[in-house]
């Protein structure tokens, strides 16, 4: 298969696990943000059901109040004797007056307090009439200007309320009982919402049966023994009502047959607003509205004192904030499949590159061992059928063999050698030696390579002595590929020189190799100490290889603790230095 065909391949396969990866996800994240929703909308059902208790349990005192009144505390002033007899008969003969509680004070949450006759007349404790008016103003139990704001609060009401529909609007159960309290109808919900709905609508039951054991009460008849002064009272229950805009608590009340409404409107702006402020911790965007009957979808919202919906407000979209466990788990998975797929990248390329590097090896070799098997069938078979007969064409064939014989040995020598380095295998007997010494032994074999090059071999001593521990075949391989090289790329160049320099630096000695030739082109210098990076066409074009001498050379001097590079220093032509570290 071809390398376009495999990274296809590849990034198709890439392509569809990061697709399965990202749709992964996504829906876990979206999963994480619907919990988070779910808990949101959770907490939000808590402070609901906090926020009602809240409400009702601030009500109560309010509703046990107004439900514990007596009768006779609707009039402005009552007979003191009479209270629990005629109450309602005009007084007079002689009998104390006393002042009503309501005449002197009136409660922060109630605009007025009002008592509907049979006959239809609406009155009011606050706007005492006539004598009793100005009795009133007298005895200082109130004032002119309190009374005319309790007036037109009660001219305001006459035109909202009228005594027949108030009183068809309140139960006509028996008086002297406790009203029943509506039992909540709730519609079928989704199944996914139906435990919380039903926990909701048994909260709002226990909400009314608390509040109802707190402020409806049984007024007992008060059945006096027979004569003149008897009379028969029986009090309802007390039952909050809407009449347009108007919140009212009102009851029926039976007075020796006679039957009266008595109740009181209240401040509901001024209620809603001291309601909405006790709750601002829990719910701060939460509003109060009318709620008429029962049976509503909301109806586990409502308050069980008044007729009253709390409405919460839609939960804002959930945010999810910091690394949750589930996003870690993400960006774990994240990160582990991106290092798998460069990992699985980094060997396929790696696989491919040693797949590429094999064919141009054996393409190289294979030109490297036609050329010189040609010319060993060539020349022998000449000199084995007499073709030759002249001694000095006889000598230079012969010579020409040996040359050939050399280079294929170097070659043979430098791939067994490669390979031994890369399994590990390459043994190395280290000694220490005067650098200088080493170098003066292998000139015989340097010079001689270069000779058959036509060029120059020149070596610069420098003074004193250079010690390292070295291994000899390790260098003399080092120095004998980098002079074959300059002899190979450098043989038509002026002068005809390769100059070996040795001194020493700090620390470590340095072999400076160079030559006169063409030089090193930027594509050559990146792949230079690259193994098998010339092909076969490289090879015809620029000269005999395969490219592994300066990768071998470069291995065996880092094994040695040194190095080969190239010389920067040298401006035309190719320099190399090569470094090892002193002996101590």
């Amino acid at each position: 298969m071809k390398p376009a065909q495999v990274w296809t391949v590849f990034a198709v396969c890439l392509a569809v696990v990061l697709v399965a990866m990202a749709w992964s996800s996504a829906i876990v994240l979206r999963l994480e943000r619907a919990e988070v929703q779910a808990q949101a909308q959770g907490a939000l059902e808590e402070n609901a059901r906090l926020a009602l208790w809240r409400m009702d349990s601030a009500l109560t005192p309010l509703l046990a109040q107004e439900s514990a009144r007596p009768y006779f505390h609707y009039g402005a002033f009552y007979a003191a004797g009479g209270a629990y007899a005629r109450m309602f008969a005009e007084p007079g003969g002689g009998q104390a007056l006393v002042p009503s509680p309501l005449l002197r004070e009136t409660p922060d949450a109630v605009r007025l307090h009002f008592q509907l006759a049979p006959g239809g007349a609406l009155t009011s404790p606050q706007v005492p009439e006539g004598a009793l008016h100005a009795r009133a103003v007298a005895e200082r139990h109130t004032t002119t200007v309190l009374v005319a704001e309790s007036g037109s609060r009660l001219r305001e009401l006459r035109a909202l309320v009228s005594s027949a529909k108030l009183a068809s609007r309140l139960p006509r159960e028996q008086l002297g009982k406790a009203a029943e309290v509506p039992k909540l109808v709730t519609n079928p919900t989704p199944t996914e919402q139906l435990e919380q709905k039903l926990k909701n609508v048994k909260e709002f039951e226990v909400r009314q049966q608390s509040l109802e054991s707190s402020t409806l009460r049984v007024i007992e008849s008060d059945k006096r023994p027979a004569g003149e002064a008897g009379a028969e009272v029986q009090e309802g229950a007390m039952m909050p009502l809407w009449t347009g805009e108007a919140l009212l608590l009102a009851r029926r009340v039976s007075v020796n047959g006679g039957l009266y409404v008595q109740g009181c409107w209240l401040a509901w702006p001024r209620l809603r607003d001291e309601l909405l402020a006790s709750v601002q911790d829990l719910l701060p965007n939460a509003r109060l509205e009318p709620a008429e009957g029962t049976g509503g979808a909301d109806d586990e919202r409502r308050l069980a004192a008044l007729p009253v919906r709390l409405v919460t407000g839609s939960v804002a979209p959930a945010a999810v904030t910091g690394l949750s466990p589930i996003r870690l788990s993400l960006m774990g998975a994240w990160v582990c499949l991106l290092l798998a797929a460069l990992s699985v990248a980094a060997l396929l390329g790696g696989v491919l590159a040693l797949s590429e590097r094999r064919r141009v090896f054996v393409s190289a070799v294979t030109h490297e061992l036609r050329t010189p098997l040609t010319t060993f069938r060539l020349y022998t078979d000449m000199l084995a059928e007499g073709m030759v007969v002249a001694e000095e064409k006889r000598r230079e064939y012969l010579s020409r063999l040996r040359s050939e014989a050399e280079r294929l040995g170097h070659l043979v020598e430098n791939v067994l050698f490669y390979s031994r380095v890369e399994s590990g295998r390459a043994g190395a007997t280290r000694e220490a030696v005067n650098m200088a010494d080493a170098l003066e032994a292998l000139l015989p074999r340097l010079v001689d390579r270069a000779e058959r090059a036509s060029l120059r071999l020149a070596f610069e001593r420098g003074e004193g002595a250079v010690p390292v521990v070295v291994d000899r075949s390790a260098l003399e391989q080092v120095l004998v590929n980098l002079v074959d090289n300059a002899c190979k790329y450098a043989s038509a160049s002026e002068p005809p020189l390769i100059q070996i320099r040795l001194h020493r630096g700090q620390n470590r000695a340095l072999i400076r190799v160079r030559d006169h030739g063409p030089g090193l082109s930027k594509a050559d210098r990146r792949r230079l100490f690259r193994p098998f990076s010339k092909s076969d066409r490289e090879a015809a074009d620029k000269g005999p290889g395969v490219g592994l001498g300066l990768a071998l050379s470069r291995r065996l001097m880092r094994a040695q603790g040194g190095d080969l590079a190239l010389d920067d220093a040298v401006s035309g032509g190719a320099g190399f230095v090569v470094t090892l570290p002193l002996a101590k």
